[in-house]
């Protein structure tokens, strides 16, 4: 006779015949093992493997996740400059955009018009996206002096908080030129209120103009570079208060979702550097500009309503006064141009040596 507990533990039933129980095989998690009746070798180990029925087995077998593109596999390569070519017979080769074609959101003004103007300077054809139904004279102004430089600068009108609208306005340009070369998402805005005084629908309505209209007008460019297989790469304008607190200024929204625009370059770049073999698609560097504090129209808001803040923040940097949005131009140029070839997930934090004290 056999024990209840063999017959419990499914070695043997009821009506097994011990004929058949002669040879029994029972697989565990590192071993198999044969128990012969008579022998003194055991029919069963404490670590057998799970043995799946009718009652137990997953109905509907979940399909695995997604995975990023292995690096190794898929290499970003043909996108450095050429070593064999002299770059010093013409000037700043690497830094030289002609024929390649560009949006920059938050482009009708501050900071992401003074990163459009110098996209255009080195030749780019560039389009600002802003929210605003017209352009104001500063915009004709940099227009003006794009296309003496060999450029050009364009606008249309376009919300981010749109998202439907703004893959419509991207596509439309990238089918226009046949490509689309790259990204600058500079759109943001910004709102003083203490924690305990913010509502649920301040802070979405800042999350979503600063962090989810970034997202979108990410994948609405990535969208149509891979549809026309062009290698580029993207810049988000993100900000030192993404990593410190802003001393002076009650923000903790804003300081949060540029910390999240940093931490999306860091996944974006994991997700679409690398070139796929099989269609192509990829190869699109995405890093971001975290800029100290800077003398735009929203900062100068701030200061109208916290009196003697630009004085605190000018005490608080190495170098005792604030930006001026045009010293960004140059390092936004870095990052579009084939200079920065090599450089992807990246955060350059340029703000006169705030963060290092």
């Amino acid at each position: 006779m056999y024990s209840r507990s063999r017959i419990a533990r499914g070695l043997v039933s009821r009506h097994t015949p011990i004929a058949q129980c002669a040879l029994k095989t029972t697989s565990t998690a590192c071993t198999t093992r044969t128990a012969v009746i008579g022998a003194s070798v055991p029919l069963w180990t404490p670590h057998r493997a799970t043995i799946h029925t009718s009652h137990n087995r997953p109905a509907n077998p979940v399909a695995p996740k997604p995975m990023h593109p292995d690096p190794r596999e898929n290499p970003m390569v043909g996108i450095a400059p050429d070593k064999n070519v002299n770059v010093a017979q013409r000037r700043m080769a690497d830094f030289n955009l002609s024929g390649r074609v560009f949006v920059v959101t938050g482009g009708g003004r501050g900071l992401g018009l003074s990163l459009a103007e110098g996209l255009a300077e080195a030749g780019g054809y560039v389009y600002c996206l802003d929210r605003d139904n017209k352009v104001d004279r500063r915009w004709e102004e940099a227009a003006r002096r794009a296309t003496e430089w060999g450029g050009q600068l364009r606008y249309r009108q376009q919300d981010v908080q749109d998202a439907a609208g703004m893959d419509r306005t991207i596509a439309a340009i990238a089918d226009a030129h046949q490509r689309l070369d790259g990204l600058v998402a500079a759109a943001g805005v910004q709102q003083i209120t203490p924690a305990l005084e913010y509502r649920q629908e301040d802070a979405a309505r800042m999350l979503d103009i600063n962090y989810t209209g970034v997202l979108m007008a990410a994948t609405a460019a990535a969208r149509q570079m891979n549809k026309h297989k062009c290698r580029g790469s993207m810049c988000f304008i993100a900000s030192m208060s993404g990593s410190v607190a802003n001393k002076g200024l009650l923000s903790p929204v804003y300081n949060s979702s540029k910390a999240a625009v940093i931490q999306l370059a860091r996944n974006l770049a994991m997700e679409w550097s690398p070139i796929n073999k099989k269609d192509g698609t990829g190869g699109i560097r995405v890093n971001c500009i975290s800029p100290g504090h800077i003398v735009t129209p929203m900062v100068e808001k701030n200061f109208e309503e916290v009196p003697g803040l630009r004085d605190l923040w000018e005490s608080e940097n190495m170098m005792g006064r604030l930006a001026e949005p045009h010293e960004f131009k140059g390092a936004c140029l870095y990052l579009l141009s084939n200079a920065s070839s090599f450089m992807t997930g990246n955060n350059m934090v340029i703000d006169g040596g705030h963060t290092s004290w």
